[in-house]
């Protein structure tokens, strides 16, 4: 239950899982399963952090703000300047709205395309990372609707290769986050190198083609078919950060998941894997 940041207090927004007249999960509902996996690792105190990337489009499909006559406007990262990004007044509203609900939002950033932003949501431990990622994206489309444009979470939001939208994850458990944690990272990262199919087959549940597409070794991304990690780089499936490479402990950032994944079946995956598990080449994640 959060705060509602559209009609104010006392009013609430509550979120419900879906289940059917016997109060069994229902269709898509991955929050149940999730649920049970995190209350088994709960003496982990398995942390997440998730950076969603999605892209503004107004309602004649093209790229909110773009003008007319120009084909793709120049790629710039965190710029600035109304001639380089679209869409601010739209970014702050969602982030004073997710910061009045109650959302852990940690913060946002212009990304690559002039009209694509990240907002990122953590850290939050167990179920809490899927429920305020659900609710974050609630409030966005919420906010777009008073302004008129439609925010996509497509990997591949646009056809040509000027941008793709991800949701890395980050993970992290007490004894990562303790001195001398990076030997954990490490081996929760070997595990995760033993699984790379089965993980990508979990993350596409929803998006298939699209995450493949986005995954093509280029525009700060790894290669769909191989496994790859590296301290810093963008350009891997799992990377360490510096600083974290530097500090001896602290978590790893998932690069694989897409825009649109679901965050409970990423989350729970990565727990089965890094926590429940003594993954063999063929095991399978639920």
């Amino acid at each position: 239950m959060f705060r509602d940041p559209f009609i104010l207090d006392p009013n609430k927004v509550v979120l419900c899982e879906v289940v059917d007249s016997n109060c069994v999960p229902y269709g898509n509902n991955q929050r149940s399963q999730c649920a049970k996996v995190m209350e088994a690792v709960r003496e982990f105190q398995p942390w997440f952090g998730m950076e969603q990337e999605y892209t503004l489009f107004g309602l004649d499909g093209r790229p909110f703000g773009w003008p007319p006559l120009v084909g793709f406007p120049a790629i710039a990262n965190c710029a600035v300047g109304i001639d380089k990004v679209y869409g601010r007044d739209i970014c702050i509203c969602h982030y004073k709205a997710c910061l009045y609900a109650g959302v852990r939002i940690c913060g946002t950033n212009a990304e690559a395309l002039a009209s694509q932003w990240e907002f990122q949501v953590g850290p939050c431990e167990g179920i809490e990372m899927g429920d305020d990622l659900w609710m974050a994206r609630y409030i966005l489309h919420r906010v777009c609707e008073d302004f008129g444009v439609v925010a996509s979470l497509d990997p591949k939001p646009i056809e040509v290769d000027v941008g793709t939208a991800g949701c890395h994850a980050n993970f992290s458990t007490k004894e990562m986050r303790s001195p001398g944690g990076l030997q954990y990272i490490k081996d929760a990262i070997r595990r995760l190198s033993k699984r790379h199919s089965q993980h990508l087959r979990v993350y596409d549940a929803h998006n298939g083609a699209d995450n493949m597409s986005r995954l093509n070794s280029q525009l700060s991304t790894s290669s769909y078919n191989e496994f790859s990690t590296a301290i810093a780089s963008r350009a891997v499936s799992v990377r360490i950060p510096g600083h974290v490479s530097r500090m001896g402990c602290g978590y790893f950032e998932d690069r694989r998941p897409a825009a649109n994944c679901d965050p409970y079946t990423v989350t729970r995956a990565l727990v089965e894997t890094c926590l429940l598990e003594t993954p063999g080449k063929d095991d399978d994640v639920q």
